[in-house]
């Protein structure tokens, strides 16, 4: 697939190579500076917050099983996950 030379609402010009809208420059101004969310790669990050899991106490609600059918989460998120409950003193919801 050819890179193509794209410019995003917000007027920042970007390369990319797949068929992805979001801008990296926009992305990137966007990721939290603090708290787990932060922890996290961007389409994990979006993951999440377009289940509107937010907060680590929102995040306990789930079982890992379910927070890994979601559409960008991989299980390399997982352990950054874990430790952001287990700092909390929660944990995944079991079965």
């Amino acid at each position: 697939m050819a890179t193509t030379e794209r410019a995003c609402p917000n007027g920042h010009t970007y390369y990319k190579s797949s068929d992805c809208p979001t801008c990296p420059v926009c992305e990137q101004e966007r990721k939290p500076k603090a708290g787990f969310l932060s922890l996290l790669s961007s389409p994990a990050r979006r993951a999440l917050e377009h289940e509107g899991i937010t907060t680590v106490q929102q995040l306990s609600n789930f079982t890992e099983k379910e927070i890994l059918k979601l559409h960008g989460m991989g299980p390399a998120s997982l352990p950054k996950l874990r430790a952001a409950l287990e700092m909390e003193g929660l944990s995944f919801k079991s079965k």
